[in-house]
């Protein structure tokens, strides 16, 4: 008899949610921060993981099993990067997250890679902010969180978010949400690192 495929078999209910991303479009610019901790059920393997990736002109944020997170930003790196050398042309943000949406929507089904995303990019048009989760869902926002940190901070987001934030101001809001993380969370996700993607490239910011 024939079995029912049912991916979230596959993904166990062991996700790693003991993370926190955080996002802001503003004017001219998108931040991502995330946490450095890098754990293994309930023990803390290191504290000092960079969770935001830097591909091509584009700041790429994943949460999850490092094994995850690694091996499907690596491998959407180098697909992207192979892209720009065939082509001549930069991939633009909209593509490279629709690119990163197939390629995770596919591997759904054979081998499903266990991966939240944030994708950051500025274009022609100005900055734009993906929201995309390991299901392959995938929007474009002006503020997102993954992990736990979602559950605390959206509310925070809302309430001081607008559309043409200063850097100072964005940063004050991600300033903002690690103290609530600090606060009410359970678990303390030690240091957060912060980069800013914006007309000249991607950078690291210093968030205090």
């Amino acid at each position: 008899s024939s079995e029912v495929f049912c991916p979230l078999r596959y993904l166990g209910l062991t996700r790693a949610m003991t993370e926190a991303l955080f996002g802001l479009r503003g004017k001219d610019f998108v931040i991502l921060a995330a946490d450095m901790q890098a754990a293994h059920s309930i023990i803390r393997v290191k504290s000092d993981t960079d969770k935001i990736w830097q591909v091509e002109n584009m700041l790429f944020a994943a949460s999850g099993p490092n094994s995850d997170t690694v091996n499907f930003v690596e491998f959407i790196q180098k697909n992207i990067t192979l892209h720009a050398m065939r082509t001549g042309l930069p991939m633009s943000t909209k593509a490279a997250a629709n690119f990163t949406r197939n390629e995770l929507a596919a591997a759904l089904r054979k081998g499903p890679y266990q991966a939240d995303l944030l994708i950051a990019g500025m274009d022609d048009d100005g900055p734009s902010l993906y929201f995309m989760d390991y299901l392959s869902a995938m929007e474009k926002v002006n503020k997102a969180a993954q992990g736990y940190g979602a559950f605390f901070t959206l509310g925070l987001m809302d309430r001081y978010y607008k559309p043409d934030l200063s850097l100072e101001e964005a940063k004050e809001i991600i300033r903002k949400c690690i103290k609530e993380m600090e606060t009410r969370f359970i678990i303390n996700l030690g240091n957060f690192k912060c980069k800013v993607v914006d007309a000249n490239g991607c950078r690291e910011e210093a968030l205090f």
